[in-house]
């Protein structure tokens, strides 16, 4: 487990670095379904999404070499790093694989990095930066399963839970896992805290029946934000220890809620930043009768044109 008091520490290291983002009390009606939702809107977040809360906090507490930080990412960890380093002045280098779309990798572009496109997935783009990394010296941030990382993505639960004292039941999305592992270190098992991933990318439910060194391919419309290969280490024991469980919903269910969201809230998410809800919206989980439940939108890095 990650313990509460190193996302306390979290908290206070990164606070003058990130928002304090808001949550939305959203009719129940709006959604087709018989409850309220609350809904935390992560994805206004710096870089959109709430990465920056773990790559700040990666920064502010490791030795950092002169050779700068080196990262890879789908997308949202590799804004967020070139963000965090443009702030506090530190070299960085990010690999993104192709899949990542021309949206993001046009904001990782824009935050001044030096970026390298890889051809295929995550899996290659990371192999090339523990390569690079080993080359020049940098210091490699982890997406999701690395102790800092965690930490700065548990100050997300800390934040909601003073927002919304309330909640009986959280839905987080699943890639690799650093979002959820964060968030339910902080709450520690005082919520139910549930799991969603898509069919094609579900690394936890994956690990869940068939080990935590299971590995996939991910595929889909949520691959360039939740298609990390494995769940990381750390998530997955979090995952064990609390007995959180795993929903998968189908990528048709992902882009409905997506254009719920829109056409009932007007927030502009990405599939990833979909994909909690659709757990709702598709049926797939049904909150008990009196039950307070929240989701979090996770991240809106997409070109809005589709919707």
């Amino acid at each position: 487990m990650i313990a509460r008091d190193q996302i306390v520490a979290a908290r206070d290291r990164i606070d003058p670095y990130v928002r304090r983002t808001p949550v939305m009390e959203l009719d129940g009606a709006a959604l087709g379904l018989p409850h309220p939702v609350t809904l935390k809107l992560e994805l206004q977040q710096h870089t959109g999404s709430f990465k920056p809360r773990g790559a700040f906090n990666n920064l502010l507490s490791r030795d950092v070499p002169e050779a700068g930080v080196v990262a890879a990412s789908g997308g949202n960890h590799g804004a967020a790093v070139g963000y965090a380093c443009a702030k506090l002045g530190v070299p960085a280098r990010i690999y993104v694989p192709s899949i990542a779309g021309e949206a993001k990798i046009s904001l990782v572009r824009g935050t001044g990095a030096t970026l390298e496109v890889i051809d295929g997935h995550y899996g290659m783009a990371a192999a090339a930066a523990k390569e690079w990394g080993a080359h020049c010296g940098a210091m490699s941030i982890h997406p999701f399963d690395a102790p800092e990382t965690l930490a700065g993505q548990g100050t997300l639960g800390a934040e909601l839970e003073q927002q919304a004292p309330d909640l009986d039941i959280l839905l987080v999305a699943v890639g690799g896992g650093g979002l959820i592992g964060g968030i339910a270190s902080w709450f520690d098992g005082s919520i139910r805290i549930v799991a969603v991933e898509p069919e094609n990318a579900a690394t936890l439910a994956t690990a869940l029946r068939d080990g935590p060194e299971a590995e996939i391919q991910p595929s889909g419309v949520a691959a360039n934000s939740l298609g990390a290969p494995k769940i990381g280490r750390l998530a997955y024991d979090i995952a064990r220890r609390l007995k959180i469980e795993s929903l998968t919903v189908t990528d048709e269910e992902i882009t409905a809620a997506q254009r719920l969201l829109w056409s009932s809230a007007r927030v502009l998410a990405e599939p990833g930043g979909a994909t909690a809800l659709a757990a709702l919206t598709s049926g797939r989980f049904v909150v008990p009768e009196g039950a307070r439940v929240g989701v979090v939108v996770c991240g809106g890095n997409i070109d809005p044109s589709p919707l």
